[in-house]
Order: C-alpha cells, then structure tokens, then sequence
C-alpha cells in the first residue's frame, strides 16, 4: 500500500496478528486504535469492560488490569506507545 508520506508494505500475509484489550472510556486505547487505524493495521479489539474472558486472558498476559494492553503476534505492550508500536510494525513512527 502507498502513502503519500511513506510506503507501507503490509500485506495480509506479512502483518503480525494485533490484538487490543481497551475499555470504552480509555482515552490511550482510542488512540491507539487511531494509530492502527491511519496505518491500516487489522487489530482484534476486545472490551474487557464487558468481555469477562477476554479480561482474564488479558490478566493472565500481563497480571495487571490497565489498559490498553496491546498483543502483536505474541509480544506484549501495555499502555500506548507510539515508538514501540511502529518497531513492533515495521512502520516509521
């Protein structure tokens, strides 16, 4: 895919397997779901608001309850970081 600020390559078969945990009212879960988004990352989002499984799938992945919780084919961050995200990528932050 091409983006007037930079190319993308991220192909179906290429992209890692992106999965949020974010609760509704959590401001750095939309805006990581925005990062994904103007990226075109395919994430999985589950509200652990509501989700009682995937709330203790996330616990037992972190031990913790903040969010977002992010899962990139296997690695985990917590919290919305930028940098970290785009290495985890590939992209350009």
């Amino acid at each position: 895919m091409y983006n007037s600020n930079k190319l993308i390559i991220n192909t179906m078969e290429e992209q890692k397997n992106v999965v949020i945990y974010s609760t509704p009212t959590c401001m750095y879960c939309k805006m990581a779901k925005e990062y994904f988004d103007e990226n075109s990352i395919t994430y999985t989002d589950h509200d652990v608001a509501i989700n009682e499984t995937a709330r203790k799938e996330m616990m037992d992945k972190t031990g913790q309850m903040g969010v977002p919780v992010i899962d990139i084919g296997g690695e985990v961050v917590v919290g919305f970081d930028r940098e970290k995200l785009a290495e985890m990528l590939g992209l350009n932050a």
